[in-house]
């Protein structure tokens, strides 16, 4: 397997899912992991990530330089590559102009790390530093325009450094760059497989949760209904799954749900509390109370349904983790999600807590719930928010204001669908705006409410670019959610990418 070492980028996971998505198995561990432990795992290639650090200052992270004695491959790759080159003797300089985004580079030398690859490749970068002079015994492999050393290797030894993010999917050939790593360099075979990972998940999971019940949280979407499926996999009857409507969920969303799991003859407890959460979010309007009060209700209606000495699952993935908190590596926080909250950090501190999916991305997770014989419908069923409408609610949530929102996102889900753009898009929604404008309908004056569109393409969810939609689409979403849906009287449409926007607007 490959070896992933976490510095704290946003983007360190979508190296191991890259990785894996070439069948090598890819683990991601702390930057300073003792050395014996990295031995332990025996990894055929070691694997630098970046990070918000600056290598040029005191108490930065550093690494051991045992890491490069035990005589296999080190890409190292933005930080990654400036605590290599710093390591071996090399200088470093804050840049005089910094990259963030699209570049273009340019191969000055032969290398097996970028064979097959074009000598002028689009890259993305992000860096503020960059590398002044070349340790001895490296050369050189590619330069970019504000970049003199944009890629470097040991002249002898199969250490390689690359200033930019080959595993952004905005980086031309990016994939084929770690491919080259992973089969040309350290010799993987590319022969795991997500059955391997269906196998040791259960094996791992029947080993964690022993001979205690668990408790399952579904909420219908993609990552709880695959955790459901493969808990019911591992521990049949100890699984109590359970659904509860916290009163912002989409239209006729629960009785959905609750039908989709008797197909799967999967047995769900159900839990209308929905009264009680819009109780508790009335006249709040700051998004990041609204997401810690959902998330701590959520945490207390389960409460009264975890025993002593239960345990609780989720279908926590990485994107919720990375932009929650620094789980290994130095990462910046982004937003608090509601399953990240202190209620459910106190269960993981007491080992209650069941996550077999947190390392993985939502196209994994497809892929695995493909692997346990769910439905298409399920598994192409677009991401759904844990707070829900709450969140696409810009200010305070109301039953009113909740009615309109369901209405519009109802006929725009319909429309996609009828489009048969559905399943190709990662997400689409509408989002209430919290201001009202002028409109005339029937020759009279209205002041009503404002709808945005968000319709976005993505890979993994951690970059998101928005769709453009085929003619007429839009015009015939926006007649239909005016004319049908009393209380709106203006449409818009959200044309920002991710970043340096979010996918949700909070």
């Amino acid at each position: 397997m490959i070896l992933v070492l976490d510095f704290g980028s946003q983007y360190t996971q979508l190296i191991a899912r890259k990785i894996r998505s070439l069948h090598v198995f890819a683990e991601i561990y702390p930057f300073n992991t003792p050395m014996e432990a990295i031995k332990s795992r025996a990894p055929k290639g070691i694997i630098l990530s970046g990070g918000p650090a600056s290598a040029l200052k005191k108490g930065s992270p550093k690494l051991s330089g045992e890491l490069f004695k035990l005589g296999i491959p080190v890409l190292g790759i933005c930080y990654g590559m400036q605590l290599m080159a710093k390591m071996f003797n090399g200088e470093l300089a804050r840049a005089d102009i910094r990259e963030y985004g699209r570049s273009e580079m340019k191969a000055l030398a032969d290398s097996p790390l970028f064979a097959g690859i074009p000598r002028s490749p689009v890259v993305w970068m992000s860096h503020g530093d960059s590398v002044k002079k070349l340790p001895p015994g490296f050369r050189r492999l590619a330069i970019s325009r504000d970049c003199p050393i944009a890629a470097m290797a040991h002249k002898t030894k199969p250490f390689f450094g690359v200033q930019f993010h080959p595993e952004v999917h905005h980086t031309q050939k990016g994939i084929k760059i770690l491919g080259n790593f992973a089969k040309k360099i350290c010799r993987e075979k590319g022969d795991w497989k997500m059955s391997a990972f269906v196998k040791s998940a259960i094996i791992e999971l029947k080993k964690q949760t022993a001979s205690h019940r668990v408790l399952c949280g579904i909420s219908g979407g993609v990552d709880s209904t695959v955790l459901a499926a493969l808990l019911h996999k591992a521990i049949g009857k100890r699984l109590k799954p359970v659904f509860v409507d916290n009163g912002v969920l989409r239209k006729n969303e629960a009785q959905i749900v609750l039908s989709r799991f008797e197909k799967l003859k999967i047995p769900v407890k159900f839990i209308d509390a929905s009264q009680h959460f819009l109780e508790k979010l009335k006249g709040v309007r700051h998004p990041e109370k609204k997401r810690r009060i959902i998330g701590r209700e959520f945490v207390n209606v389960f409460f009264t349904e975890l025993k002593q000495g239960e345990l609780l699952a989720q279908g926590t993935l990485y994107p919720d983790v990375i932009e929650s908190v620094s789980v290994k590596g130095p990462s910046a926080t982004i937003k608090t999600h509601h399953n990240r909250v202190k209620e459910i950090l106190k269960l993981e501190k007491e080992n209650r807590l069941v996550e077999p999916l947190k390392d993985l991305f939502k196209d994994e997770v497809r892929e695995l719930g493909a692997e346990l014989g769910l439905p298409q419908d399920v598994l192409w069923r677009q991401p759904f928010p844990g707070p829900g409408l709450a969140v696409r609610i810009i200010g305070s949530v109301t039953p009113r204001r909740l009615d309109i929102l369901r209405e519009a996102d109802a006929i725009l889900i319909e429309e996609i669908k009828k489009a048969d753009l559905y399943s190709k898009i990662w997400q689409s929604f509408c989002v209430l705006l919290p201001i009202q404008t002028v409109g005339v309908m029937g020759d009279e004056r209205t002041y009503d409410n404002v709808v945005a569109i968000r319709a976005v393409k993505s890979v993994d969810g951690m970059t998101a670019d928005w769709v453009r939609f085929p003619g007429g689409l839009l015009a015939r979403i926006s007649s239909r959610i005016i004319n049908e849906v009393k209380g709106i009287n203006r449409v818009v449409y959200d044309i920002s990418s991710k970043p340096p926007g979010t996918i949700e607007w909070e």
